[in-house]
């Protein structure tokens, strides 16, 4: 085996797409839990009006959505394209922030609610894990076949 000639330039490293570092993962439940306690504490009524207030504020948040969606198809031809489909995904997540503080404010078990409502509908549509679930759409997971239109 000969040693490389120093003259000789070594070939370049071939070259690999930079991809920008994902942002630390932010622990879900636990930022649900602060963000319940948070508004929680500056609440102005009482714990049923507080539910139904953040059940109605879920309702707003999907119609900030819906507008962005709008925007970003342009559809209304007075106003023109005025949204993203970065903002529509904004939108989306504050609409599951929404209802994920909306679940804790119902349930102090939100995240054990979630997982299993979570595994039924896995259950139920993609047919894994231990459930009734056929991967079908037969059932809801607990025998009661869906309502037909």
């Amino acid at each position: 085996m000969t040693a490389p000639d120093p003259a000789t330039p070594a070939p370049a490293a071939p070259s690999v797409p930079s991809t920008p570092s994902a942002p630390p993962a932010i622990p879900l439940w636990p930022t649900v839990d602060a963000l319940w306690a948070w508004l929680d504490g500056h609440r102005a009524h009482g714990e049923r009006e507080t539910l139904l207030l953040r059940l109605l504020k879920l309702s707003e948040e999907v119609g900030e959505a819906a507008q962005a969606v709008i925007g970003a198809t342009g559809q209304n031809p007075r106003k023109g394209t005025t949204h993203t489909w970065q903002d529509v995904e904004a939108e989306l997540c504050d609409v599951v922030i929404t209802a994920l503080v909306a679940l804790r404010t119902l349930t102090p078990d939100a995240e054990e609610v979630f997982g299993r409502h979570l595994a039924r509908v896995r259950d139920r549509s993609l047919g894994t894990g231990t459930g009734t679930g056929t991967g079908t759409g037969t059932t809801h997971g607990d025998g009661v076949p869906p309502r037909t239109p």
